[in-house]
């Protein structure tokens, strides 16, 4: 299913889709709403009594009272997407009881599709995947366009659009740290957390607290997805940062 929706979305690309702002520097394209439905009406049939947690749907919280819900993003890095650039990827979980058991991320222009299920390990387009072995910080690779000056001490690497996508590659070893320090929904992550788990990376919110799934704001503050063995370095530099973050932004 979501490779047929992966497929619309890749049918469509590169076409001078209709796009606009949902609200400032926040995009979103007709295609992102015609996947959402492809997506919604599929897998509604095949579990009926799950719950629907989407970003192009208006959120129902009746889904608080399902013990699964599907938590979808149509096109993660939709900036990527208008901009005919292959950083972008359909991510579809399952989240039960408050964490995910199926993760798929569909990259069609990447020709790559990733899958995890909860205790069966990670793969992309089948081939098993898993986190760097890393045990120092210093030399620690970060998808990012920048970074700060005290942080010159990491390695940048391509940055796609799609955290997701950014999640994946910390999953298969391409990738040694990712951290955000803003609050966001559970769309954007919930399929690649369970990638990245399952892949043997570690997986936090920007506070190295665990993340929880549909709740009812559907969002957690930052994240911080590394190899194993440098996530406790990566937390104690970064703390003092999330905070001070999380300090300046609304309350939840």
């Amino acid at each position: 299913m979501a490779a047929e929706a992966a497929q619309l979305a890749l049918v469509r690309f590169k076409t001078g889709v209709r796009k606009w702002e949902k609200s400032p520097d926040n995009f979103v394209c007709e295609v992102d709403l015609d996947v959402d439905a492809l997506l919604r009406e599929r897998l509604s049939v095949l579990l009926p009594d799950a719950g629907w947690l989407s970003e192009e749907t208006a959120d129902d919280l009746a889904r608080l009272s399902c013990n699964r819900v599907w938590v979808v993003d149509p096109i993660d890095g939709t900036r990527d997407y208008i901009r005919d650039r292959p950083g972008w990827a359909v991510s579809v979980a399952l989240v039960e009881n408050g964490q995910p058991v199926i993760g798929v991320l569909a990259a069609p222009a990447r020709s790559e599709v990733w899958l995890a299920e909860a205790g069966k390990g990670a793969t992309r387009n089948a081939v098993p995947i898993a986190a760097s072995d890393r045990i120092l910080l210093d030399g620690a690779r970060v998808p990012a366009d920048d970074l700060p000056k005290v942080d010159r001490d990491l390695v940048i690497v391509h940055k796609p659009n799609s955290i997701a996508l950014r999640m994946a590659m910390v999953a298969a070893g391409e990738a040694d740290l990712l951290a955000t320090f803003r609050w966001g929904s559970d769309w954007d992550i919930a399929a690649a957390t369970l990638i990245a788990r399952e892949a043997g990376a570690k997986v936090t919110d920007a506070l190295a607290k665990k993340l929880r799934f549909n709740t009812p704001r559907g969002e957690s503050f930052g994240l911080l997805a590394t190899a194993p063995g440098i996530h406790d370095a990566a937390a104690e530099r970064l703390r003092g940062r999330a905070v001070e973050a999380l300090g300046k932004q609304p309350s939840r």
